[in-house]
């Protein structure tokens, strides 16, 4: 073993389980999956055809999709889910129909786990990211089926998700601009937080990085591809200027300003007023970062996930044939388990591994509580149904494990939309297959290693070295053109929320390269001190000077 090869495994259990604040918006993502299951569960419900949910719930489930994206984005994201649902649907029917070898099943479910996981994180899809696509998609490859019943299946999900969409765009008649107000909002707060330690107190290394991942993140959502650059996106953008000045300059910043701005933005109200101060900074709404940071090629962003995406069908493949040895009749909870453990690196996939067991383990204990009400009558079942499916993602953002809480109950009821089942028979084989997919997922996860990480951290620093000595280039000119030094400004902002993305990313693997500490520290430093001198340059007041 190289001296050079970092071998370090950490598995912390300190606030695993901790509870964290609900998001702002919790309670729209949870009115959505409701809005968008109720109309096909009911209506089947009323045909007595209880039996076609799973495919309905299909569709359905696209609507727990894209809450933070603005809406014309959105339409996109949602669309190309809907799309990949039933894409993936269709091919665990068409496989159902021609096998029903479980050993055979299992693969083919372990491999579609992996294509999931890989095309969700290169597009940044989101949550709940892949564990609905293959939780679907999995169940249905031990559904009963044959090849003549597969349209008319899919027509059910195509149907159930195009409501789904409907769903997913139905708020943005009342908040046009809603996403774009609270991930503005968001970024005033962070820039708030990080003004507040004036740039040198006590955790000001983490509430920059905070701050500067909001503010990138407010950068991309207002100039979405496909939307109007109208006079309130302009307005949100000069907010975001004034937190992008406070990430460069905290000391020279009033966070009770930004917090008021950011309280402002709440509900439909006017957008404060934040005046740039001098005029030639206003012609620089709208500029896009250099050629350094641009979307790069679908396939350039699949070939860092090749671990990732090993990982996912090992795991999974191994956790169903584990499943299946001892007899459990359902694998695929076991390879969905599995499929769910995999994060950013081994760290966080232990830490999830811990989540999903202990939320596991709570949720068949509400299943065993719910039950005799779900058994009374279809109608109280599909209730049942869509009261933790609204739980599940109004816990969802506290905690992984008391979202799963939620999920797992809802999902042994789905179970039971087509015939009632034993509720012992149940809980235990779904206990059984969440501990086996838990251990011999995370086996996989450690077994196969990463070495890519650092590769990764390698490139995100050159990139932002090159952005940094950019934009010294453009400052050390007498008269540097104003829009080439703000798309510098914003290049190199963005490479270095990258690089504490991608080193954080790399900590967590235990078996690999040393990684640059020392380099990610100075380029960080560097950097910012680079992005402080700009906004100088470029005439961006403290905000103790400006009268809004």
């Amino acid at each position: 073993m190289s001296s050079a090869t970092r071998l370090r495994l950490r598995l912390p259990l300190a606030g695993t389980l901790r509870l964290g604040r609900p998001s702002d918006i919790w309670f729209k993502p949870a009115l959505s999956s409701v809005a968008a299951v109720a109309p096909p569960n009911l209506t089947l419900l009323a045909l007595g055809r209880l039996d076609l949910a799973m495919y309905t719930m299909a569709g359905s489930l696209c609507a727990l999709y894209g809450h933070s994206r603005p809406y014309a984005a959105r339409a996109r994201a949602l669309a190309g889910v809907v799309l990949g649902m039933v894409g993936g649907l269709a091919a665990a029917l068409v496989a159902a129909a021609l096998t029903t070898d479980p050993v055979v099943l299992v693969t083919i479910g372990a491999l579609m786990a992996a294509v999931q996981k890989t095309v969700c994180d290169a597009t940044h899809i989101g949550p709940p990211g892949n564990v609905v696509l293959t939780f679907i998609s999995s169940a249905s490859l031990f559904a009963p089926q044959s090849l003549g019943q597969v349209p008319g299946h899919l027509g059910l999900a195509l149907a159930a998700g195009a409501w789904a969409w409907l769903v997913g765009m139905a708020p943005g008649l009342l908040r046009p601009h809603g996403p774009e107000r609270r991930a503005t909002a968001h970024a005033l707060n962070a820039a708030a937080a990080y003004a507040a330690t004036r740039g040198t107190a006590e955790g000001h290394t983490k509430a920059r990085a905070t701050c500067a991942a909001a503010v990138h993140a407010a950068r991309q959502s207002l100039p979405a591809a496909g939307a109007r650059t109208d006079r309130t996106r302009r307005a949100l953008e000069r907010l975001l200027v004034r937190a992008e000045v406070a990430l460069a300059a905290p000391a020279d910043t009033d966070p009770a300003r930004l917090r008021a701005w950011a309280g402002d933005l709440r509900g439909t109200g006017r957008i404060p007023r934040a005046g740039i101060p001098r005029e030639p900074a206003a012609e620089l709404l709208g500029v896009e970062p250099g050629p350094a940071l641009s979307r790069s090629p679908l396939r350039h962003r699949l070939a860092p996930l090749a671990p990732l995406a090993a990982r996912t069908a090992i795991g999974c493949a191994l956790a169903g044939y584990a499943s299946l040895a001892l007899g459990v009749g359902r694998p695929y909870w076991a390879l969905v388990t599995a499929a769910s453990l995999y994060q950013a690196n081994v760290t966080l996939t232990w830490s999830r591994g811990i989540q999903r067991v202990v939320g596991n383990l709570v949720g068949v204990l509400v299943f065993a509580v719910v039950t005799p009400l779900a058994h009374l009558h279809p109608a109280a079942l599909v209730l049942c149904c869509l009261a933790l499916t609204f739980g599940a993602e109004a816990l969802m953002g506290r905690n992984y494990w008391l979202g799963s809480v939620c999920v797992t109950p809802m999902a042994l009821l789905i179970t039971e939309f087509a015939r009632t089942q034993d509720p012992g028979r149940l809980i235990t084989e779904r206990v059984a297959d969440t501990l086996v997919g838990a251990l011999v997922g995370f086996v996989a996860a450690v077994a196969v290693t990463n070495r890519r990480a650092g590769e990764r951290i390698e490139h995100a620093l050159t990139v932002a070295e090159r952005a940094r000595e950019h934009a010294a280039r453009l400052l050390a000119e007498p008269h540097p053109e104003p829009r080439a030094l703000e798309a510098a400004r914003r290049t190199l902002a963005a490479s270095l929320v990258d690089v504490r993305a991608t080193a954080d990313a790399a900590s967590g693997e235990w078996w690999q390269r040393a990684l640059p500490e020392e380099r990610v520290v100075l380029a960080e430093q560097s950097g910012h001190r680079t992005l402080a001198a700009t906004v100088r340059r470029q005439g961006l007041a403290p905000l103790e000077q400006d009268t809004g």
